[in-house]
């Protein structure tokens, strides 16, 4: 049977092709600044590197700035080959001839065709191995054939260009092979699946993402209209619901979920849902926390899948709040997280100007995080972090760095733990970086009326006059996430670490 070879284009700290043959079960791996090319008068340099796991083989998308091999990768070329030998009738051992340091093979690609030769010149002191990678003489020869004259991924037809921009997976280099590849994007829900939904009179038999559960009381009001517009019913909350789980999955996958619950609609009175009951459908995925002490929750719904935020959202589950840690690794959380609450008297625009404050911190410590407002009042702030730290790591990280923003408007803060205490002063929260502390999601609606949702907003927004922390709606964010994208997806690259703040 002929072995797999894939082509990756990668951009990590420089271009580079990783040129990968299937042997004895993993991919051997060489790396090709230039790339192979089909010149048979051109060598290639080529650097043996580790061997990468199988599942690594299609994948295309990005790898986390600040982990190994950080950067973008196409698969350029994907096919087949064997051995050259094979073809006279003998049996190679492609891995001894790879560990004698030379490789004749014949590929069938999508764009590589031929005989080629693997060959060792030298084996530095530091034990890399330089190689040279060519094209022999035949009917696939072709004088002057360079890689970079073909750009495009077999894959997907796109360039790394466009996948940097609109990668659909990640790749999690410190994570074991079987769960280091993230699907960034899930299948939408269908027109069909929400023709389903709109046909049933109040109640019904849903299939959507391949799951079924019963819908009832769809027209039930669950969020109280705003002046001017209509109240938001059960059913369009689960339409909503339905088009934004694609979109919100990668931020709530593989994370311990706190619902907080309104069954009779946001005009009453919720509660905190953590526990999975009972009668919750065998397919939904959850986890059991080994950690939880007798009396406390067990086990949690984990929304790895879009159905399972659908389920949710039946069970009346108007809040969605992800845990800022994994559940492989409940105590090392991977977003160090920053709360803007006002007060009476430290109003909207004066929680603005601290929001820039920190704008301009994150700006000189080189920290990547990213703003939303809360659909409520205030404003967030979530920062991507490498796991390692634990939670009082981060929140005296946080903590220093807020307390150095507020000392520069000290008349706007107050750091007392009860409102009651604050005189109407606003609070820069950073004791939510706790195991179990959770902040709304993004996307996430909230209680009130005209259902307004937790925003993801660009940084230079907050310069915007007509900003407001419930400006925008389940009616009014999917609109602008087909027209600005995904503002909040950079805290999904989680390979930074937090610097000193001096």
């Amino acid at each position: 049977m002929d072995r797999r070879f894939v082509v990756q284009r990668h951009r990590a700290t420089r271009l580079h092709y990783d040129f990968r043959l299937e042997i004895d079960g993993v991919l051997v791996s060489w790396a090709v600044p230039k790339g192979p090319t089909l010149d048979p008068a051109v060598r290639r340099a080529a650097f043996h590197v580790e061997d990468h796991p199988l599942e690594y083989f299609d994948f295309e998308g990005v790898i986390p700035a600040g982990q190994y091999g950080g950067g973008d990768v196409i698969v350029w070329d994907a096919g087949t080959w064997e051995p050259h030998a094979r073809r006279a009738g003998r049996t190679v051992d492609a891995a001894g001839e790879v560990a004698a340091g030379e490789l004749h093979f014949d590929l069938d690609g999508e764009k590589l065709h031929g005989r080629f030769v693997l060959v060792r010149t030298r084996t530095a002191a530091s034990g890399k191995e330089e190689w040279l990678l060519l094209h022999k003489r035949d009917a696939y020869a072709v004088s002057g054939w360079d890689a970079e004259d073909h750009p495009c991924s077999v894959l997907s037809g796109r360039t790394s260009d466009e996948v940097k921009a609109d990668p659909d997976r990640l790749w999690r280099s410190g994570e074991p092979a079987a769960r280091a590849s993230v699907t960034l994007k899930a299948a939408p829900v269908t027109d069909d699946e929400l023709a389903e939904l709109d046909g049933f009179r109040s109640a019904g038999t849903w299939t959507v993402f391949g799951r079924r559960l019963r819908v009832t009381n769809l027209d039930k009001v669950l969020f109280p209209a705003r002046p001017g517009e209509e109240p938001v019913t059960k059913r369009e909350f689960l339409r909503y619901t339905a088009t934004i789980a694609p979109t919100l999955l990668p931020y709530l996958r593989r994370r311990a979920l706190n619902l907080h619950r309104y069954p009779d609609g946001a005009g009453t009175k919720g509660f905190w849902q953590k526990e999975v009951p009972g009668h919750a459908p065998d397919w939904l995925p959850r986890w059991d926390n080994p950690d939880a002490d007798p009396g406390e929750t067990r086990t949690y719904l984990v929304v790895d899948e879009p159905a399972a935020l659908v389920w949710a959202a039946n069970f009346g589950a108007l809040e969605w709040h992800p845990w800022t840690s994994r559940t492989e690794a409940p105590r090392l959380p991977t977003y160090a997280l920053i709360d803007l609450d006002p007060g009476d008297t430290t109003g909207w625009d004066e929680l603005l100007a601290l929001a820039r404050l920190h704008r301009t911190a994150f700006e000189h410590l080189g920290v990547a995080a990213r703003p939303k407002v809360t659909g409520r009042r205030g404003i967030q702030i979530w920062v991507p972090i490498a796991p390692g730290p634990g939670f009082d790591e981060t929140r005296a990280w946080i903590e220093q760095l807020s307390r150095t923003v507020g000392a520069i408007l000290p008349e706007l803060v107050s750091w007392k733990w009860q409102k009651s205490d604050r005189g109407g002063l606003g609070r820069l929260d950073y004791t939510q970086n706790a195991i179990n502390k959770t902040l709304v999601a993004p996307y996430s609606p909230r209680p009130a009326a005209g259902a307004p949702v937790s925003a993801p907003i660009d940084w230079d927004e907050l310069d915007d006059p007509a900003l407001r922390p419930d400006g925008f709606t389940i009616r009014s964010i999917l609109p602008r996430l087909r027209e600005r994208g995904d503002l909040f997806r950079d805290v999904l690259d989680d390979g930074q670490r937090l610097p000193p703040i001096r």
